[in-house]
């Protein structure tokens, strides 16, 4: 196995880097335990969610089941919803290709590199909270660390070492099976385990070296991305070698199959909706970590008169955090909920009632199921008007935005770049701002039929075509 710890496309890391990541990977083996001789079987399981997919979820267990001839496996972990939502775009857009996409959560077994992820997240959602919470420290160390921090080549040195923890999990994987990873670990792991086709789809429009996987071809959404990439200007204090063109590629955004199929003909539905009058379908989504709270707080208040007024339907899809919903409805006074508590096939059987029909009033979504919780949002979006949400991953679907204030210097680009695209409007820091924004567009049906025209444009230019892209570098059929 390459040492990929002391060179990254030919850059030597220093030796000071070198040594502080050996001894993080020492500290997990110590905490874990060293399980480089486990003989992991593998074994699938359905994922009832996702059942339109036909995606099968890898699993240890007592005997090694076969693969499907035409399988593709999506490694993912969970960190919020983000990965997992771009992991369900690969996944149709791999079912949509004619491949059975296999699920591989590196974070869900019982083994040492996965206990490494968990805690690695554990202090990144702490951070996130802390963030939201004290602006000092968001100001001092969280924005920094999420814009330049993690852009700095030798963070990529400590992930590539720990990474080489996970390799156990691939030893009955057969390494000829095309891979998309949707989190750079998964990526350097599957490299690490020597799996030979491997894309690395960055989510991120801000160039980082945590995102590098050298082994991989780097799937990047954005002309933005790939320059960063192709150079890694401003990723060391000196002109470093840049990623071979062989390595990285542009795709365009990671979108599911199924919201693109019949985008043209959503987008007329949301036309006619503004035309006639009808309440403007607004859709939230509210994270776990607590991001942006008390924005939605206000703009929940701010919106209930023309909830009352039928001028504003509003879809809030609050995951599998039940606690925030409860809070949010005691902050802000919220009554007559239409409830989607652990009710997918409601939430389905709405979704076909209001795709023609009529919405109005509160609708409050929750799910325990995780996979049920992500897609609750990728059912909603074809029958909404308007999505409100911070600039994270659903920065780049293909729906009208408006987006709150950033968690993360990261997420900035992505709110930039649907801004110069024009299928999004800006990144609003202030319930103020946003709120103004929200009654304009209430009061100007114009601006969203202009964002439903640009995004019928942008998928006919193939702006959305980035999952698919991925399948077919990875199967070798790009």
């Amino acid at each position: 196995m390459t040492d990929k710890t002391r060179e990254i496309f030919g850059n030597v890391i220093d030796k000071k880097t070198v040594k502080k990541a050996e001894r993080k990977k020492r500290k997990y083996l110590k905490k874990y335990g060293d399980d480089s001789g486990a003989d992991y079987k593998i074994t699938f399981a359905p994922i009832d969610a996702l059942d339109f997919l036909g995606a099968e979820n890898i699993r240890f267990g007592e005997e090694n089941d076969t693969f499907a001839d035409n399988a593709l496996i999506v490694g993912n972990i969970r960190m919020g919803f983000g990965h997992y939502r771009i992991s369900i775009a690969m996944a149709s857009c791999a079912r949509a290709l004619g491949y059975t996409p296999y699920w591989l959560d590196l974070a869900s077994f019982d083994a040492t590199g996965s206990k490494m992820i968990r805690a690695q997240n554990d202090l990144y959602s702490l951070a996130s909270r802390i963030s939201q919470k004290s602006k000092l420290f968001n100001a001092l160390v969280w924005e920094p660390m999420n814009s330049e921090g993690f852009k700095k080549i030798t963070y990529n040195a400590a992930d590539q070492k720990n990474s080489e923890l996970l390799v156990p999990i691939f030893k009955n994987i057969d390494k000829n099976i095309p891979y998309i990873a949707t989190h750079v670990w998964p990526s350097q792991g599957a490299v690490h385990a020597g799996m030979k086709h491997v894309v690395n789809a960055i989510p991120d429009n801000w160039p980082m070296g945590l995102h590098l996987s050298e082994g991989a071809i780097h799937a990047v959404q954005t002309p933005f991305a790939y320059l960063g990439y192709k150079t890694l200007d401003g990723f060391a204090k000196t002109q470093l070698n840049g990623i071979p063109e062989s390595d990285i590629k542009v795709v365009g955004r990671f979108v599911d199959h199924e919201l693109l199929v019949d985008l043209e003909e959503d987008n007329r539905r949301r036309k006619a909706r503004i035309a006639d009058g009808k309440p403007l379908r607004l859709l939230l989504t509210v994270g776990g970590a607590g991001a942006g709270f008390d924005m939605f707080v206000a703009m929940v208040k701010h919106l209930l008169p023309y909830v009352k007024q039928n001028k504003v339907a509003l879809f809030i899809n609050f995951g599998d955090h039940k606690e925030v919903c409860e809070k949010l409805v005691k902050k802000t006074g919220l009554k007559d909920l239409k409830l989607f508590f652990n009710d997918y096939d409601g939430l389905k059987k709405l979704v076909a009632e209001i795709k023609d029909g009529d919405a109005q009033g509160v609708y409050a979504i929750y799910n325990d199921d995780i996979f049920r919780a992500v897609y609750s949002t990728n059912l909603l979006m074809p029958v909404c008007d308007l999505l409100v949400t911070k600039p994270s991953e659903l920065a780049y679907y293909p729906i009208p935005k408006i987006f709150m204030r950033h968690i993360g210097g990261h997420e900035v680009y992505g709110a930039i770049n649907g801004r110069e695209l024009g299928d999004s409007l800006n990144e609003y820091p202030t319930a103020k701002e946003l709120n103004a924004m929200l009654d304009k567009l209430l009061s100007d049906g114009e601006i969203l039929i202009h964002l439903c025209d640009r995004i019928s444009e942008l998928k006919a230019q193939g702006y959305y075509n980035g999952a698919y892209e991925c399948v077919r570098l990875a199967t070798g059929t790009k």
